[in-house]
């Protein structure tokens, strides 16, 4: 079996999140860049993925979707990269890695659309208020350097690209402890190459339009 590593993306997506993972990680890989559009719910693509959307990995015959998933992933298939704590270390890890891609996802996509729960049905939404998903990633990263505790980890990667969308696009409060947090995260070499790969696979795009 191939050991090669597929990552299916676009740079406006949350590709953004596997693309640093997959820097931080530090093997190589092999990008096939989609469109939006028929280009990512052709057949072949589907096959991948049936919901028809980036990103998605392809890695040793298995194929990993969802963004968080794939930082998971990557982080247990590439030990040596110390981007996981030890199992038994793993609580916070894990709580905060699936929060962000529950609750404060769907806290933070309902405020960008203007939907507000009403307070009867506060149970019923999982995440109770957006206020109270503020208050507690506030309080995460906070309580240590990272989020898992004193070392970065693929949790990082996943809560810190929300933080940083989020800020930049106003889905987030700005609260001193998300800056605080996030001024931690950017200046990563593996973050900055990242953003770099993607900025050329953007600008090659707008070139060929």
């Amino acid at each position: 079996m191939s050991d090669e590593l597929i990552f299916y993306t676009n740079p406006m997506s949350r590709g953004q999140i596997a693309r640093w993972m997959l820097e931080e990680v530090g093997a190589p890989y092999k990008t096939e860049a989609l469109q939006y559009g028929p280009e990512m719910k052709s057949e072949r693509f589907l096959a991948v993925n049936p919901m028809g959307k980036v990103p998605a990995i392809k890695h040793r015959g298995t194929v990993v979707t969802e963004a968080a998933a794939i930082c998971a992933y990557l982080a247990d298939a590439f030990p040596e990269a110390g981007l996981a704590p030890p199992p038994q270390e793993r609580g916070a890890y894990y709580r905060w890695m699936f929060f962000a891609a529950g609750p404060l996802e769907a806290a933070t996509i309902n405020r960008a659309l203007k939907f507000e729960v009403p307070a009867e049905r506060e149970s019923m939404i999982g995440y109770g208020t957006y206020e109270a998903v503020m208050d507690a990633l506030e309080a995460a990263v906070g309580a240590t350097e990272f989020i898992a505790g004193a070392r970065f980890s693929a949790a990082d990667v996943y809560i810190g690209s929300h933080i940083y969308w989020g800020l930049e696009f106003k889905s987030i409060e700005k609260r001193p402890a998300f800056a605080d947090y996030w001024s931690r995260l950017k200046n990563r070499p593996a973050r900055l190459r990242a953003a770099a790969i993607d900025e050329a696979l953007l600008a090659a795009a707008g070139n060929s339009s």
